[in-house]
């Protein structure tokens, strides 16, 4: 059953009160440089990232940048975000299409971003919400998918089908905040496979927390 507007209005409320100054934890400067890092981020953490990132943006300042070294140097210099291989492809690809299409400049809309190699909905999403401020959907990572779950907004497992249910029960306003507010949640307290159910503020909504608390 999906989360009634009450249901919801009432976990945003409390999420808020939880996570007032929510935000992508991926340090960038802009939307190249969250474009490239949301793309590393894929099956590696956002510390680990920044770690990444801290030097790779020093040297790689536009999208020019990532195509004047060899594709192995840039494999190099990504390599402890893992699977550094196929994320230096979608780097250049994305960076190729850029140059080639939109003047090196990264699109602010959906459907330009989606034609970027390596960019599916959650780096459009996370490169449009968080730094143009456009709600053109629900970022939906491991975090989120987990919880949405827990929580009953969805029974889908996968990601594009839980954007689908996320945005028919979340007011559009909220869409942004409240991605990065259940990955707050995931890495602070509902944790994989470790959930701290009993400090949880969102139990009452949760399956895992009603059992827990044997309700």
């Amino acid at each position: 059953m999906p989360k009634t507007p009450s249901e919801v209005r009432s976990i945003l409320k409390t999420l808020h009160r939880l996570y007032p100054q929510s935000r992508t934890a991926l340090r960038h400067g802009d939307p190249l440089e969250l474009l490239v890092a949301t793309i590393l981020s894929a099956q590696c953490t956002d510390v680990r990232v920044n770690e990444v990132t801290t030097t790779l943006f020093k040297k790689y300042r536009g999208a020019g940048d990532y195509l004047k070294v060899p594709q192995e140097e840039l494999e190099s210099d990504i390599r402890s975000a893992g699977f550094f291989r196929n994320k230096a492809r979608s780097i250049r690809g994305a960076c190729e299409t850029l140059l080639r299409d939109f003047g090196g400049k990264v699109p602010e809309t959906m459907d330009e971003l989606l034609t970027l190699p390596g960019v599916g909905r959650k780096t459009a999403n996370c490169v449009l919400g968080n730094f143009f401020g456009k709600a053109e959907g629900i970022v939906v990572d491991t975090h989120v998918l987990r919880i949405s779950g827990l929580m009953g907004f969805s029974r889908q497992k996968d990601p594009e089908k839980v954007e689908q249910d996320l945005v028919r029960q979340v007011p559009r306003d909220e869409w942004i905040d409240f991605s990065n507010m259940l990955i707050d949640h995931g890495r602070a307290v509902c944790k994989a496979g470790r959930p701290d159910c009993p400090k949880c503020g969102t139990r009452r909504w949760c399956d895992c927390g009603r059992r827990t608390a044997g309700g």
